[in-house]
């Protein structure tokens, strides 16, 4: 039987990044996400719906979500949905989904002057944004000839 598990998901972080460590030192962050729909009603009212996401992830890429994204950090992931199932301490059985994350691309601030898209992919280091280097190329200075896009 075939079968097909993939996740993709942009928005915001509901929460600044947990960063903990299992037993073997291997960095593992959960964050929310929030992801929002709108659309226009039948009767031509504006109508909204969020979607609250749990997402985990691993190793390297972990470590890098937890030291530069915040609560409200626009975040685009690729993962997989899992499924995690126990028992609470009062006896009853609880249950959620959640997007085990394997890629993640972080996004530019809305409106942030030379912001630019950092892509993080599990087990590369993170690509920093020249708007935090501060050097000179930093903000509104930055300009991008032709001869500079790969394409």
């Amino acid at each position: 039987m075939a079968a097909f598990n993939k996740v993709l998901l942009m928005g915001n972080l509901t929460r600044d990044p947990q960063l903990s460590y299992t037993p073997n030192q291997t960095a593992v962050v959960d964050f929310g996400l929030a992801t929002n729909r709108r659309w226009t009603g039948q009767d031509g009212t504006q109508r909204e719906e969020t979607c609250f996401v749990d997402c985990q992830a691993f190793g390297r890429q972990a470590e890098n979500i937890n030291k530069y994204l915040v609560k409200g950090s626009l975040v685009f992931v690729e993962g997989r949905l899992t499924f995690d199932s126990w028992t609470a301490q009062d006896g009853t059985k609880r249950s959620r989904h959640r997007v085990t994350v394997v890629n993640s691309q972080f996004m530019p601030r809305t409106g942030a002057p030379g912001a630019e898209r950092v892509e993080q992919s599990a087990g590369d280091p993170p690509v920093p944004d020249a708007s935090r280097q501060g050097g000179p190329e930093s903000g509104a200075e930055q300009q991008r000839s032709a001869d500079d896009i790969p394409f």
